[in-house]
This record gives structure tokens, C-alpha cells and sequence, in this order.
């Protein structure tokens, strides 16, 4: 037995039979495996690189940086790399006036952000408390706190180690959040209102919400209005929006941020991560509106939360640029096209065999199945050549599903292969 067999147990990592492929190369969408054959990465790895892998100008910006030094806290070396990804980021996201916070990664990202509501509504409004809202089917993050808070059945602890935190209000879709007659509304967004009331606005000082669901329920989407009206619900009781755009923001579903398919949605902080660092580095990223990062240097506010020894690590910076590079080449409108076309092609599959749902935008999709048939389709796929995610479902019985999610550089005649590949999975299992 090789030491690779041997040793493989005492790596602590996912228990889900999950694929092992030893690859040998990547490029862009394509990994290479040591057996001669290729498959197609269908969920981005784990929902993270948008521009695929053995990117030319994400190599050279690393280069670059560590030509001249490879680390160098901010608090020691003047920040001029992270000043420049921040204002990169900013702009390619349509805010450019924001203040950001550099973190490790997601997880570390939402803590910060919640540190930052605390702080900032306690300065501005007085809060006595600094409660979080998040919603039944909610996933943000894998520390003891961001567990707690929100939704994920499969991954929250057990009660007596849950912080005594838990989600706040149902999540705006039919296997957490049913109506007799008639499906969720932007009126779901009340349910907020309630919550926010029981507990006394003075005491909550944020809610923190998907825009689009991620992997926990499948990427359902929030109707039509569900956005606004939760702005709207808080702006009346002075309570702050956030939006964890870890999985959802950088194009991945079809616009800079997910929330920039409703008008009226914008939050006063956005959390992004795994498109920013796309595969290529460990990175989170808290944006802060103006009207509410004013409050966070006044002199009455707490100091900020720490964000740890790497988080304005230069060659995390400069990795992210590179990203940056390639995002803003990409032809958009050939790229809304694309995802439009993989929308279309998918949905065609609801009904096919054992899939009983789709749901998704832009380039994320969930593909929900029969109970019993995900593995089966699973190792379908990926006989021809197509490896994807789970995802973890909600309702009960508990759904289950796959992510389709192909990196954004993703051909035509790549998705083509995904979807045969798939097409061709599902009829097998059927």
C-alpha cells in the first residue's frame, strides 16, 4: 500500500463519497487526470473558480508581488496592493464608494461583518443588543458562531452547543416556508418585520441573508420584490442589511452581485469570497457602504474586529487582481448569453428521469433529484466525464440535488459536453 493510501484517513476532510480524481494538470475548466483522461469541472470545484484553473495573468500577478515581498502586514508595510484590490473590486461590483475589509476567507467574513453591524448600529442608534437574523435555509459560514446563527439541518450543531442562536424567520421558498394556495411573495419579507418587532429593533442589529440560496437548498431564488421589501422592512427600524455573496457574487449568476437582478435590494454590506479568490488563494471581503462605514472609526465605536495575521496577505491580494484581470475581460454580453443558454438547457431536464426541480440563474443551478438517485447520478456524470456538487436540501423529507455551476470562462462547446453528459447521466438512472 503507497503512503498516499496509508496516510488518507488521517486527513480530517468530507465524509460524503466523494469523487478521488489525481490530477495531473488543469486548464481552465478541463482537469486532467493521471489515467490520460479529462473531465469537466460542472460546480466550479466547491463554487469558486469562476475563471477556471492555470490562469496566465493570476500567475503573473503573483510573480510580480513575489518579486518584491511576499508578506507584509498592513499594519507594518504601506497596503498600496490590498488599497489597489480594494478599489478594483469596488468599482467591478458597482460600489465604489465603499469601505472594505480584507478577511482569510468567508466564514471569517461574516464574522467580521457581524462585528461591524454590532459596532456600527450601537454607535449610530444606540442598540442595546446586536442580534443577527438569518433564515431557516441559510448556510454562512463553518466556525461555532456562523453555525449557530444560521439554517444548514445538515451542518448546525447540536442544541446544547448552538450558542442558544438560531434562525430567525423562514426562508422565502415552498419546502421551508409553505401557503395554502399559493407560493411565496415578496410579502414573505413581513415574517422579518415580525421577528425584528418580537425581539425589539433596539436590540437587532442586522439581518444577514442570501440573495440566491447556494448549496444548502439548492439555488432556489427569492421572488420578485422579497429583496426590496427586506431593505425596506429594515430601513424602518434602523436595522442593517447584509448579503453573503460568498458563493453568489462575481458573476456567478449572471451580474457582479446577485443582488443586482431586483431594484431597490441594495444592502449596506456585501460579504464575497470564493469568485474573488476564484480557486487561487484563501480570501473573504466585507464592503461597507458610506452611510453606515462613517460610524466605524467614530470615536465613540469599538475597535474593529481583528481579521487575523493573513488577511491583507499581499500575495492574497495579488492573486485576486489577477482575477480581477480576467473577469473584466470577459465579453459580457457573450457571457449573459452563455449563462442564459445553460438556464435554458437545464430546465429542459425538469422532468427527465429522476429530476424533479431546477432552479438557478446565470451560471448556478440546482438540479434536484428522486431521494436515492444522486449518487447513481453523480457517478453517471462522471463517467462521461462531468464531475458536480451535491448540494444538502431542505424541506421534509429532506431534497436532494446537484450544483451546476461551470467556471464563467466555460466554451459553448463545453457546456454542450456538461449537458449531454448529463442528459445522458439522468437517462441512464431512469
Amino acid at each position: 500500500m503507497d503512503s498516499y493510501a496509508q496516510n488518507r484517513d488521517r486527513l480530517l476532510t468530507s465524509t460524503r463519497p466523494m469523487p478521488d480524481f489525481e490530477v495531473v494538470g488543469s486548464q481552465g475548466p478541463w482537469l486532467h487526470l493521471a489515467s490520460g483522461a479529462r473531465i469537466l469541472d460542472g460546480s466550479s470545484g466547491l463554487l469558486c473558480t469562476n475563471v477556471g484553473q492555470s490562469s496566465p495573468r493570476v500567475r503573473a500577478r503573483i510573480e510580480e508581488q513575489f518579486a518584491r515581498y511576499s508578506f507584509g502586514g498592513a499594519a507594518v508595510v504601506q497596503p498600496r496592493i490590498q488599497i489597489e484590490l480594494m478599489d478594483r473590486l469596488c468599482r467591478a461590483v458597482g460600489r465604489p464608494d465603499d469601505s472594505v475589509a480584507l478577511t482569510t476567507c468567508g466564514t471569517l467574513g461574516v464574522e467580521v461583518a457581524v462585528g461591524l453591524a454590532r459596532n456600527i448600529t450601537r454607535v449610530r442608534d444606540g442598540k442595546q443588543r446586536g442580534d443577527i437574523l438569518t433564515s431557516t435555509l441559510s448556510y454562512h459560514g463553518m466556525s461555532a458562531l456562523t453555525l449557530a446563527l444560521a439554517g444548514n439541518h445538515a451542518r448546525r450543531p447540536r442544541p446544547e452547543d448552538a450558542l442558544a442562536l438560531g434562525p430567525g424567520f423562514p426562508a422565502p421558498y415552498p419546502p421551508t416556508h409553505a401557503h395554502e394556495g399559493r407560493g411565496c411573495d415578496a410579502s414573505c419579507a413581513d415574517e422579518i418585520a415580525h421577528e425584528i418587532d418580537r425581539r425589539g429593533p433596539q436590540n437587532v442589529a442586522a439581518v444577514l441573508i442570501e440573495p440566491i440560496n447556494g448549496t444548502t437548498g439548492g439555488a432556489f431564488v427569492p421572488p420578485d420584490g422579497y429583496l426590496r421589501r427586506v431593505s425596506e422592512v429594515c430601513r424602518e427600524r434602523d436595522v442593517l442589511v447584509i448579503h453573503d455573496e460568498v458563493l453568489t457574487g462575481m458573476w456567478r449568476t449572471g451580474t457582479p452581485l446577485a443582488s443586482h437582478h431586483w431594484d431597490g435590494s441594495e444592502p449596506d454590506m456585501v460579504i464575497l469570497s470564493k469568485g474573488l479568490g476564484a480557486g487561487y488563494t484563501s480570501v473573504g471581503a466585507v464592503l461597507v457602504s458610506p452611510q453606515a462605514a462613517r460610524w466605524i472609526r467614530h470615536e465613540d465605536a469599538d475597535p474593529l474586529p481583528a481579521m487575523g495575521t493573513m488577511a491583507t496577505h499581499p500575495l492574497m491580494a495579488a492573486a485576486c487582481l489577477g482575477v480581477l484581470d480576467d473577469l473584466e475581460e470577459l465579453d459580457v454580453d457573450a457571457l449573459v448569453a452563455r449563462g442564459q443558454h445553460l438556464g435554458e438547457a437545464v430546465a429542459s431536464l425538469n422532468g427527465v428521469g429522476p429530476v424533479k426541480d431546477v432552479r438557478g440563474r446565470g451560471f448556478l443551478y440546482g438540479v434536484e433529484v428522486a431521494p436515492g438517485q444522486l449518487w447513481p447520478v453523480m457517478r453517471a456524470a462522471e463517467q462521461r466525464g462531468v464531475f458536480f456538487y451535491p448540494f444538502t436540501g431542505a424541506g421534509e423529507p429532506r431534497s436532494e440535488g446537484l450544483v451546476v455551476a461551470p467556471p464563467l470562462i466555460s466554451s459553448s462547446d463545453d457546456i454542450e459536453f456538461l449537458i449531454t453528459a448529463l442528459t445522458d447521466a439522468l437517462d441512464a438512472v431512469a
